[in-house]
């Protein structure tokens, strides 16, 4: 018999049966435990544990380490492990919770002072043990969260103690330091913002302004809030590290974004390496106080480019989505920031209220007794016989009483101030009358009594006005924080708008895409068939066939698309330049049609047609122009002797740019024979900008480095390197330059440049020149064709002043002159030449160095232009002339140009 029915077998064996374990009648229902236990439990968890209070912005376990620090405070730092040690008073949860609560709380900056290891936010280190550490309340904390006066108490856990049931803060402390937190069910995330910020919400919400809050992080960074939603659930805020180039090979993050620490960001940029998404060789850590984390760029590599994929393809970029779930009225409520920041304000002003009514009965109970005491001792009713001979304190009572009858409904004056009793007097009042001792009634000064009582009136009279005027009362409350407090707390996180980065832009192009036309395969995997273009393992590619049927697929190894391929490229999502030029055939036999147009968006795995669907259709002419260059065909047409001509010329520039679904325009309804390329056209368009990156030496279209500005089809790029060689050349983002350009723009043939060079063929003076660069795609040199000449200065300022500073000169006898320095303005100076002409001599003094000053003379083209126009609009050089006199004048300048023929 196993272990098993020996257990549950009776001790002498008699009665034993065997149990079956799946009879109906011994299943527990567990319904009624899940009904009420985990109900039970959830809502523990949810008020208890996870979500903050809206009253006072903290969760249970802040509330009660805060109320262990005041009880404990005395000015001087106490250790953590004490705290934590004093607070399982209250907190039954262990001191473990308490502890990374407590290191939480200080690291916020806000309500704990910290002196020790508090760990780091920034790398994610650990604090020190409790015992090592150290914490105080902050003099923030003591200002604005504790007041005895108007707090609610509870039973603690164990009813050894009392607790707050909420801290009476007055101030937004759910905004300032967030919350984070997971509840059964739901979870609660609200994001920090900052102190000065919510200071100025709250005067503009209790001035009835409009006011918007926006998220600060400690981490710094940048963050766009445009979809913020005002922090409620549904929204996201989109949170950006802080990147800098040191140089062309070394890119710095110098703030990470919120919730990150630079080990897991770098993790994330290592991973995008690994994946070859990024192209750099190293990342280092240099972290302190302050985050540096460099990136090592691979040789050739744009540090632009490689920002954006930084923030496209690591940590660098993150959205966060805020979740404003909080406790109010004992129950979870969603609500948005601005709800929290005027549930706190008007919290506030109800606090204030309360301490300004507290005070003010104080200060009347003082007034009371005060000047119940002056009766007594003025009146000398302690030495009254029958005061002396009372055999009773009750006959004392009621003698006492019956002399204070007289005062009151007496109204009082002491100096400018009426006052009388403002209630009955009790039994306790005169009891506490006889307390008073003999000494206090011997030193009794009249004059300081009255002082005493005008003050606590003048008091009262204050509170009353306060009162009356609460609302200014909190305007002044939030003013003061931010004076005392705002210089401390400064915003960290730049708010900006983002420009959305498309990942298959700045993603590196580690593959290389190849084509099998005969079995119908495409793919980076393809390495011994027909290379199409580079790129990278998360592009898209677009694949035309000749029935006019074209899809999208994303790259991949291998992957079969289909025979019959016409023409594939990496696809470019919303991109309206590459224009497609098509002639197709309309069915088996059917008339020939042309038609141009783009394809912005697809999706995997649909098949588009750019025909009309008719079956037998195909494509007769096909080109994919990145540019939207229109180039000019000729269509021969099959032999027909009714024909008169079977040879047709069409410029695609004539058709119009549509839709992929667009019918497209008649070419012919002849059959063709074949059709060829006449002549290349050009963008039909318009401008296209065009930006230079100096860390590759390339242009793109993508926005990384210089822009250049917008180019049309005639327009050049000028190149002046630095040995005095220049050259003109086109836009194409294919083009290679050399490392060492001078300057690199667009080139304007009437652009006149003016340089000051030594030069080495007339002993190495100064000469001067002004000229124009010619276009050529052959190399000049403006400096000339000697080696060791040396350009001084380069500029294009139409109206250039130089100024030339000369070598001290030494005299025979040893002694030094200095020659004034010399200004030159050189469009008086010099006449424009050709670049080839030796310019004209500055001077044959050793010159120590050539700068240009500020130009006392601009063009003025529109100003210009617009005289012209006004003379010939509005001037009449006939006007009040006779006919004669116009006549006359007239034949005499006919004269003057033929007596000068040759001009």
């Amino acid at each position: 018999m196993d272990d098993e029915k020996k257990d549950i077998m009776p001790s002498d064996h008699s009665d034993y049966k065997p149990v079956n374990r799946f009879d109906a009648s011994a299943v527990h229902h567990l319904s009624g435990m899940y009904q009420n236990w985990f109900l039970d439990y959830a809502s523990y968890v949810i008020l208890e544990r996870a979500v903050p209070h809206i009253e006072d912005g903290l969760k249970p376990v802040q509330r009660r380490i805060l109320h262990s620090m005041k009880r404990m405070d005395d000015g001087r730092f106490n250790k953590v492990a004490n705290i934590v040690g004093h607070t399982m008073q209250f907190h039954p949860h262990g001191d473990a919770s308490i502890g990374d609560a407590l290191v939480q709380m200080g690291q916020k900056d806000l309500l704990v002072d910290c002196q020790g290891n508090w760990g780091n936010i920034l790398t994610g280190d650990r604090a020190a043990a409790p015992r090592y550490i150290e914490a105080r309340l902050s003099k923030f904390a003591l200002d604005v969260v504790f007041n005895p006066k108007t707090t609610d108490w509870q039973l603690s856990y164990d009813g050894r103690n009392k607790e707050p049931i909420t801290l009476p803060a007055k101030f937004p402390l759910l905004l300032a330091q967030g919350a984070e937190g997971i509840a059964v069910g739901l979870s609660s995330k609200i994001l920090p913002h900052n102190l000065v910020e919510i200071c100025d919400a709250a005067i503009a919400y209790l001035r009835g302004e409009e006011f918007h809050l926006y998220p600060d992080f400690p981490t710094g960074g940048s963050i766009d809030v445009a979809k913020y939603n005002d922090g409620q659930r549904g929204g996201t805020v989109k949170v950006r590290a802080k990147i800098e180039k040191l140089d062309q090979k070394t890119i710095v993050i110098r703030e990470i974004p919120f919730s990150k620490t630079t080990t897991t960001l770098i993790d994330s940029i290592l991973k995008a390496i690994e994946k070859g998404k990024i192209k750099a060789k190293k990342v280092d850590d240099n972290t302190a106080a302050e985050v540096e984390i460099q990136v090592h760029l691979a040789p050739g590599v744009s540090s632009d480019k490689t920002i954006d994929a930084l923030y496209a393809f690591s940590d660098c970029e993150i959205n966060i989505s805020p979740n404003c779930c909080v406790i109010e009225d004992n129950k979870p409520c969603f609500l948005t920031v601005s709800d929290v920041l005027r549930h706190s304000t008007d919290s506030t002003m109800g606090l204030l209220r309360r301490e300004l009514q507290i005070r003010q009965s104080e200060l009347e109970e003082q007034l009371f007794f005060s000047s119940l005491e002056r009766i007594f001792i003025e009146e000398r009713i302690y030495k009254e016989k029958k005061f002396e001979q009372a055999k009773s304190q009750d006959e004392v009572v009621d003698f006492i009483n019956s002399k204070l009858e007289p005062f009151k409904n007496q109204v009082f004056r002491v100096q400018d101030f009426e006052y009388s009793f403002h209630r009955e007097i009790t039994r306790d009042d005169i009891l506490r009358l006889l307390e008073i001792k003999m000494q206090r009634i011997l030193k009794y000064n009249k004059d300081k009594a009255d002082e005493l009582i005008a003050r606590i009136k003048a008091e009262l009279a204050e509170i009353e006005y306060d009162l009356a005027h609460m609302t200014d009362v909190t305007i002044h409350w939030f003013e003061f924080l931010r004076e005392k407090y705002g210089k401390d707390h400064p915003r960290r996180t730049e708010i900006r708008n983002f420009d959305t980065i498309e990942a298959s832009k700045v993603v590196e192009a580690n593959q290389k895409l190849y084509i099998n036309r005969a079995e119908g395969f495409i793919g980076t995997g393809l390495k011994k068939d027909e290379f199409v273009c580079n790129c990278s393992d998360i592009d898209d590619i677009i694949v035309f066939f000749k029935d006019g049927k074209y899809k999208m697929v994303h790259a991949a190894d291998k992957i079969f698309v289909g025979k019959n391929i016409l023409h594939v490229q990496v696809f470019k999502k919303n991109d309206k330049r590459t224009i497609y030029n098509v002639v197709y055939r309309d069915g088996k036999a059917g008339a020939a049609y042309i038609k141009r147009f783009f394809v912005p968006t697809m999706t995997a795995g649909r098949e588009y047609d750019c025909t009309q669907g008719t079956a037998g259709s195909r494509i007769l002419y096909f080109t994919a122009n990145p540019n939207g260059e229109a180039e000019v065909i000729k269509v021969t047409l099959e032999a027909n002797p009714r024909l008169k001509r079977i040879f047709i010329e069409k410029d695609f520039s004539e058709i119009a740019i549509k839709g992929r679904a667009s019918k497209g325009n008649l070419l012919t309804r002849n059959p063709i024979h074949r059709i060829g390329l006449k002549s290349h056209g050009h963008s039909t368009l318009g401008g296209r900008k065009v930006w230079y990156d100096p860390d590759v030496n390339r242009l793109n279209y993508d926005e990384h480095g210089r822009l250049l500005g917008e180019f049309f089809d005639d327009d050049s790029i000028l190149v002046v390197l630095d040995d005095g060689n220049f050259y003109i050349s086109t836009f194409d983002a294919n083009n290679h330059y050399e490392d060492n350009i001078k300057l690199i723009e667009k080139w304007d043939p009437d652009k006149v440049w003016t340089a000051a060079l030594f030069d080495a063929d007339n002993a190495n003076n100064l000469y001067l020149k002004r000229f124009r660069m010619e276009a050529t795609k052959r190399w000049q040199n403006y400096i000339g064709e000697n080696s060791k000449s040396e350009l001084l200065l380069l500029t294009d300022t139409p109206f250039p002043r130089i100024e030339v500073d000369f070598a001290p000169t030494t005299a025979p006898d040893g002694s030094e002159t200095q020659r004034p320095s010399l200004e030159i303005d050189a469009e008086e100076f010099i006449a424009v030449k050709g670049f080839k002409a030796k310019g004209k001599r500055v001077t044959t003094f050793d010159v120590l160095g050539v700068k240009e000053l500020e130009p006392t003379r601009f063009p003025e083209p529109e100003a210009e232009e617009n005289e012209e126009e006004a003379e010939e609009v509005n001037l009449d050089p006939d006007a009040g002339k006779s006919q004669q006199q116009v006549i006359d004048e007239m034949t005499g300048q006919l004269n003057i140009f033929t007596e000068h023929e040759d001009l």
